[in-house]
């Protein structure tokens, strides 16, 4: 009985204390020289303008994954690992037209379609102009997929590291 007396006459010693102490912080808080923060909204809630109109150029998804192209490529320049494909011949590029193993194509996932660019073989020093006209690879670690004939000009036979550079705009929109 006696600890439950004392304890109540603490705590009705401290709230004046909590009073004062709580309107000393509001009041010293009013005199910061900080000027007042300013929130901005955030980039994600703001929805991006697509200039171009195709469906190719619009974000989309992949093995649950949104991958959102560019809406310009014009400074890109990135080095990474490069891949070729070509036993999809015959099958359609993302872009509509029909796949040429032999072409000097390429697929990229966020540059513009169709975006012409230079790809330089770090290894030994080659490079070749191609037409980005498909989205990929999708694999891991990956930059480009090249077409096979451009692997072969490049000296690729597997997996080779890159650089990529951006030429210029193939579309008809600009």
């Amino acid at each position: 009985m006696k600890f439950s007396l004392l304890r109540k006459a603490y705590r009705n010693q401290l709230r004046p204390m909590r009073l004062g102490m709580a309107l000393f912080v509001s009041l010293m808080s009013g005199c910061a020289s900080d000027p007042p923060v300013r929130v901005l909204p955030s980039v994600e809630s703001k929805p991006q303008t697509y200039r171009h109109k195709a469906a190719y150029n619009r974000p989309y998804k992949v093995k649950g994954k949104t991958y959102y192209p560019l809406t310009s490529a014009v400074g890109y320049r990135e080095q990474g690992m490069a891949s070729w494909y070509g036993s999809e011949s015959g099958n359609r590029t993302a872009m509509g037209t029909r796949f040429n193993p032999q072409g000097l194509s390429a697929a990229h996932k966020t540059l513009p379609l169709p975006t012409k660019v230079r790809v330089t073989n770090l290894h030994n020093g080659r490079h070749i102009d191609v037409v980005v006209n498909d989205r990929g690879p999708f694999k891991k670690g990956r930059l480009i997929d090249l077409s096979h004939g451009a692997a072969k000009r490049l000296g690729i036979r597997g997996l080779s590291k890159v650089e990529v550079e951006y030429l210029e705009d193939l579309s008809s929109a600009d």
